[in-house]
């Protein structure tokens, strides 16, 4: 018998995004599947939503919590599966996320985290930019290697073994996570496109852009204060914290700060000269924005996005929940 995945959405106030993202999990082909739904208390009609499929979910709640990381953390204590995972209310999984997913842990016995691609959306639901990954480790999250969450898929025991997310984060409270996980147990990349991260002006990430620079900060000065970690930065000092301020940067940039960004970005280039290789494009608009010169980067973006990424044949993802492929 297939092994049972238990996926939690996380909710509060996107009413617009659930209902596309509760349909994207439950048109998956997989068979032993429990859908779990932790609602932060939403007053915009979000528990309408859910109600409408009440049916379908193991539990589900609406109540007020103390932010992203405890309702999660509430999904995984009442999570029952082998597998584990979870979806913001503003993102998709795209066919057979699952099924794949659950196929590779059978593959890869010994491994605690499988993950895969992903692809960005704007709040239309119109695809933007593929996102590609590597096999990456502890080093590599310390370098601010991000890995797209809903495309990541766990093993219960080993996110119970390292004590679920730290809830005094609330913008890289996922990445702070892998980084424990990585500790652990060993993660595996399948080069397969599995979800979709929707990108939009409400998204926290854009309206709070300093604070999300600040938790880098933070998530560098907890990884210094463990020995392990702590010895992985000692040899690798230079890309670990020229990754950190690239990170920094683009949040800068994208919560719309280009001089601060630019200025960032200098320092991750100054602090480790072969990283300005992976970000030179950003580096070069944050320039051209502050200089009040963004439309030449706005314009070569909008052209770069004319043709949308090519993850699945129309066909196959003509009716999937939450999209617009014309």
């Amino acid at each position: 018998m297939k092994p049972l995945v238990s996926i939690i959405t996380p909710s509060y106030n996107q009413a617009q995004y659930l209902e596309d993202t509760i349909q994207s999990v439950l048109q998956q082909d997989y068979p032993n599947l429990e859908y779990i739904i932790v609602d932060g208390g939403s007053t915009d009609g979000s528990p309408e939503v859910i109600e409408k499929y009440q049916d379908n979910f193991a539990w589900w709640v609406s109540e007020p919590d103390q932010g992203q990381a405890d309702a999660i953390n509430k999904g995984f204590k009442k999570a029952n599966g082998e597998i584990i995972a979870w979806l913001n209310s503003d993102d998709l999984y795209l066919p057979g996320a699952i099924s794949s997913a659950v196929d590779l842990f059978q593959k890869y016995p010994n491994s605690g985290v499988i993950y895969g691609d992903a692809v960005s959306a704007d709040a239309d639901g119109r695809l933007l930019n593929e996102l590609r990954f590597s096999n990456w480790g502890t080093r590599d999250f310390l370098q601010f290697n991000i890995i797209c969450q809903p495309a990541v898929f766990m093993k219960r025991s080993i996110v119970e073994k390292v004590g679920y997310l730290d809830p005094t984060y609330h913008f890289f409270l996922d990445h702070q996570l892998w980084i424990r996980l990585s500790r652990e147990t060993e993660f595996v990349h399948h080069p397969e496109t599995w979800a979709v991260s929707r990108y939009h002006p409400e998204a926290k990430n854009v309206t709070m852009a300093s604070e999300c620079g600040a938790e880098v900060i933070r998530i560098m000065d907890w990884a210094e204060k463990e020995p392990d970690l702590a010895a992985i930065i000692g040899k690798n000092y230079h890309q670990v914290w020229a990754g950190a301020y690239q990170m920094i940067a683009r949040y800068l940039l994208d919560g719309g700060k280009p001089g601060e960004a630019f200025r960032t970005y200098y320092k991750a280039a100054r602090t480790w000269p072969p990283s300005l290789r992976t970000y030179w494009h950003r580096f070069l608009f944050s320039a051209l924005d502050s200089l009040g010169l963004g439309f030449i980067g706005k314009w070569y973006y909008n052209l770069k996005n004319r043709r949308p990424p090519d993850i699945f044949s129309k066909e196959t993802l003509e009716n999937w929940p939450g999209l617009q492929l014309h």
